[in-house]
């Protein structure tokens, strides 16, 4: 998926040229470490070096024949190299040249999101200062419950893009390994200085011991990364679009000059940016279910992994990258209502303040059992009059016993709810 949302350069990882070119840095490193051994000639190798190449044309015509993709790419090497070719995946195993390479595309695809990520969080910081101090109605079970503010909404997504930006720094660095010890994993035929020479040359580590493959938890756990993402991506998504509904309306996302919301209903401006959001997050936690099921592989290897992985792990770095992109720029352009989000809360009747008169009743010496009915009874009718919830308590004597009115007005003051913001904001934001 290439749009104004996503980075080409993530896309070009899963190129077939980028990924032959990382078949073959990985075969030239070999080669290179048999020379150091003495085993390929330093005349053969720089022939290697030199003439070393692949056409994907004849590699997939040669593919049409051999049904085997590392060896129509070998077949293609070999004949750019010439007679010194018999040198090249001396000792070595398909999977030793397809791990390996695809723990350095890995790698890079993580590179682009780490800093996708970062990006996001710089976004979210801004829109949290920003806000801080923006009352907005809380709601629990979509109803409201008391107020907060909408810099905390920013300050709880930053936190969570923080653990992510965590996860994903650890996925990269349990994807980065490398194999080259041939088949069955066992070194028969290729030394363990071949395969720590590659990985050193390729910034990869050697995994420790692996069957004829790289075992499967890592990509699991970097597919699952991503799923924790798209979650995330998901979570704030999903907030927008409830704000943006007509009865709510706290928050829209940006509307370009040019755009059109319907092609019947010439009025609307709907969320399709994180709707989008929110059907992607589908495909990739999708994907990660089927990382998952890539892990119990029949003895040393089969490959039933390997059709799976040549969709789903490109296909989920690139929506990653994109959905990253494209929520950044949503949230920089959110368009804000603040006086709305005041009217919001006032559709409740003051209703959210029933907590702390319950507290302040059983403060002045009444029970909490007597204190929760007399307030819920209270609160109940003003949903039923539609009458602010503060003059019903003041009518009732069982009540202005223990609160006169002058107190029960100070218990609406909005500063009570937010006077922790500062103590909050120094836990999200001290580094």
């Amino acid at each position: 998926m290439i749009s104004r949302y996503s980075r080409p350069e993530m896309a070009r990882i899963w190129e077939p040229e980028n990924r032959f070119r990382k078949w073959l840095d990985v075969e030239i490193a070999a080669c290179e470490a048999w020379a150091e051994l003495g085993e390929v000639p330093k005349k053969s190798l720089a022939v290697i070096k030199k003439k070393a190449g692949f056409n994907i044309k004849r590699i997939d015509k040669i593919e049409q024949t051999v049904k085997h993709d590392v060896i129509a790419f070998l077949t293609s090497v070999a004949e750019h190299i010439g007679p010194d070719s018999r040198y090249v995946h001396k000792g070595l195993t398909s999977s030793d040249i397809v791990d390996t390479s695809l723990a350095i595309m890995m790698r890079e695809a993580a590179d682009i999101i780490i800093n996708d990520i970062k990006e996001l969080m710089k976004v979210l910081k801004a829109n949290a200062n920003k806000y801080k101090n923006t009352i907005r109605m809380g709601r629990s079970h979509g109803i409201h419950a008391e107020p907060t503010t909408f810099g905390l909404t920013f300050a709880l997504w930053y936190e969570e893009m923080k653990r992510n930006l965590s996860r994903m720094q650890a996925a990269r660095e349990t994807i980065n390994y490398g194999q080259l010890s041939g088949t069955v994993g066992t070194f028969s035929s290729v030394p363990p200085f071949i395969e720590k020479h590659v990985c050193k040359k390729l910034g990869l580590k050697p995994d420790p011991v692996v069957t004829q493959v790289i075992q499967r938890d890592r990509h699991a756990e970097y597919m699952n990364t991503l799923a924790l993402i798209a979650g995330a991506i998901e979570k704030t998504a999903v907030e927008i679009r409830h704000m943006q509904r007509t009865e709510v309306l706290e928050a829209e996302e940006p509307f370009e000059k040019g755009q059109k919301g319907s092609s019947a209903m010439p009025h609307k401006r709907n969320p399709v940016g994180s709707e989008n959001l929110s059907g992607l997050a589908r495909v990739v936690r999708s994907n990660a279910m089927a990382a998952m099921e890539n892990i119990p592989l029949w003895h040393e290897r089969d490959i039933s992994h390997s059709s799976v992985e040549r969709i789903i792990i490109p296909d989920s770095t690139i929506l990653i990258n994109y959905m990253l992109v494209r929520l950044t720029g949503i949230l920089k352009g959110l368009q804000v209502y603040p006086e709305r989000m005041k009217e919001n809360i006032g559709k409740s009747y003051g209703l959210f303040c029933s907590q702390r008169v319950l507290l302040k009743l059983t403060e002045k010496g009444m029970s909490r059992e007597d204190a929760y009915s007399l307030v819920q009874k209270a609160a109940m009718e003003s949903w039923k009059q539609r009458t602010h919830f503060k003059d019903l308590l003041k009518k009732e004597p069982s009540i202005t016993k223990y609160l006169p009115a002058k107190d029960i007005d100070a218990l609406f003051d909005f500063k009570f709810y937010t006077k922790h913001v500062d103590y909050i904001f120094k836990r999200v934001f001290k580094s």
